[in-house]
């Protein structure tokens, strides 16, 4: 069994940066290759990133966690007006496929009753995860493209989910 709660401290973030280090490598690697993973973990995704993300620009992070404690996934949100950014979302490789994805969106959509809209981007070559945000029933928004610094981009799709 699967629970979900709001990351609540140091120890939290650092488990969300260490389990974002094990998917990163293991799945983004042969995506967008080696040097850039380290980068993006570093500069997004690292305890520094997460708790500056959580202290100044703020994100809430929730975990998923399965019945003996161990870090399933998790997922960062912001609200914005009218609508949340999901700028995270993951599950480790042994739980995908079994709705925790989906469960997370189920919690945001509760904790944000007032927003109108979800949006978040995604790899546009990250196709297990392109076709996972088509099932749950996000639609392709926009295309965009981002510099992020040394010579990186974010080559991405925007997804955008309606609530009303």
């Amino acid at each position: 069994m699967i629970t979900y709660r709001k990351a609540k401290d140091e120890e939290d973030i650092r488990a969300v940066a260490n389990l974002a280090d094990i998917i990163w490598h293991e799945h983004f690697t042969p995506i967008i290759g080696k040097e850039q993973v380290e980068y993006m973990l570093k500069k997004f995704q690292s305890y520094e990133a997460i708790s500056d993300s959580v202290k100044n620009d703020g994100y809430i992070y929730y975990m998923a966690e399965d019945e003996n404690g161990s870090l399933a996934g998790y997922l960062g949100a912001r609200p914005e007006p009218g609508c949340v950014f999901l700028s995270k979302i993951y599950v480790e490789q042994s739980y995908r496929r079994k709705g925790i994805a989906s469960s997370m969106l189920d919690m945001v959509k509760r904790a944000f009753p007032d927003a109108g809209y979800l949006w978040l981007t995604v790899n546009r070559n990250n196709e297990p995860a392109v076709a996972a945000y088509n099932a749950l029933g996000f639609k392709l928004w926009r295309e965009q493209v981002t510099d992020i610094g040394s010579g990186f981009v974010m080559d991405d799709y925007v997804f955008r989910y309606d609530l009303k």
